[in-house]
């Protein structure tokens, strides 16, 4: 499947090394301002080659709008985004036209389709969720209407982890971290993954404000739940935790309950979400991407005739995916949060009544 959501949909194309790739998006209101602007901006937050910490492919991921806006308004027709592939090195990718690279898709994709792109992992590679950064930044300006804003950044680097979540910190990090203290530990555990042709692991934080009672549809729809399958749909993703995650399984119910007053919750071990459905508190995820599973050293694997080799890659990687990944989870997160706007606006005949009398 290469859609997502509901009453706010999106369907991304194209390849890592194609001509092109993008995104249709289709159930945004009509009259929403899009701001070009604001949206190149959000795709320079993810694109490559910005820093020693990524990848080394540069590339202006200029978005154009093709479709779906008139004068500066959306329509309320589909809007089509398209960002072109300016350098694409695919010969770098020779030497592994018949194996499979430890880690990635190769060897899934071949064994599914018995076919497979493998200049740079087509449609497999990272390079797509440009698209989905297109198509959230477009649920962002929605949401910021709404006053519900998302934020992100690093907050474990190689087992380095945050003792404070400072967004706006992270909003200025070239890593996007979210303690300041620990930023410099975080850095150097990159590059000397990166100067030993290896790679490490991080964990992004992600925070939604804003967000009213009663998002999400039970039993099968659930908000967390959702979410969750949004952040595992991204590459590298292993793992999503929602508020206290795994620690809830440790704790005592007396301690992990978010008491109640008439001034709301006491804590939000909940992160935000109780049956599936927001409780109005903040929304906390935390996502956890495995290393970058392309490294420079040799390996053990296998060619498309199951015969055993060991290679070396070669090519433009980042040996932290997490960094750039932290921005794709906001953008995720919003085309979430913008879906079950628009699906909680039926949920009752008050709702209902209020829009058509």
């Amino acid at each position: 499947m290469n859609s997502f959501g509901q009453k706010l949909r999106f369907t991304t194309f194209g390849e890592s090394h194609g001509t092109a790739l993008g995104c249709i998006l289709d159930g945004v209101p009509a009259g929403l301002k899009i701001d070009e602007e604001y949206i190149q901006a959000e795709l320079d937050r993810r694109k490559p080659g910005k820093s020693e910490f990524e990848t080394a492919r540069k590339e202006a991921d200029k978005v154009e709008i093709l479709s779906g806006t008139f004068e500066g308004l959306s329509t309320g027709t589909p809007i089509a985004m398209v960002i072109y592939n300016t350098n694409q090195k695919s010969k770098d990718y020779s030497n592994i036209k018949d194996v499979f690279r430890p880690g990635h898709a190769d060897f899934t994709y071949f064994h599914k389709y018995g076919i497979r792109d493998y200049r740079g992992g087509g449609r497999s590679s990272a390079r797509e969720t440009a698209a989905r950064v297109a198509a959230g930044s477009i649920a962002k300006l929605m949401l910021k209407t709404l006053d519900i804003e998302i934020f992100s950044g690093i907050c474990e680097v190689a087992g380095i982890k945050s003792e404070e979540f400072n967004y706006p910190h992270a909003k200025s990090s070239i890593i996007y971290a979210l303690d300041k203290n620990k930023e410099e530990a975080q850095k150097k555990a990159i590059l000397e993954a990166k100067n030993n042709h290896d790679s490490v692991g991080g964990v992004s934080r992600v925070l939604i404000t804003g967000t009213p009672i009663g998002l999400g549809q039970p039993l099968y729809y659930k908000l967390d739940g959702v979410l969750a399958d949004a952040m595992m749909g991204i590459n590298a993703v292993k793992a999503v935790e929602i508020g206290d995650g795994v620690l809830s399984a440790s704790a005592l119910g007396s301690s992990n309950n978010d008491e109640i007053r008439a001034g709301g919750f006491e804590s939000n071990h909940a992160g935000g979400i109780l049956g599936g459905i927001s409780n109005g508190e903040d929304i906390v995820m935390n996502v956890y991407f495995k290393p970058t599973p392309s490294i420079f050293k040799e390996q053990h694997t296998v060619n498309t005739q199951n015969e055993e080799l060991d290679f070396a890659l070669k090519g433009r990687h980042d040996p932290c995916v997490a960094i750039r990944g932290t921005v794709v989870c906001e953008s995720m997160a919003a085309l979430v949060i913008a879906d079950m706007i628009l699906l909680n606006m039926g949920s009752n005949m008050d709702g209902i009544k209020k829009y058509y009398k």
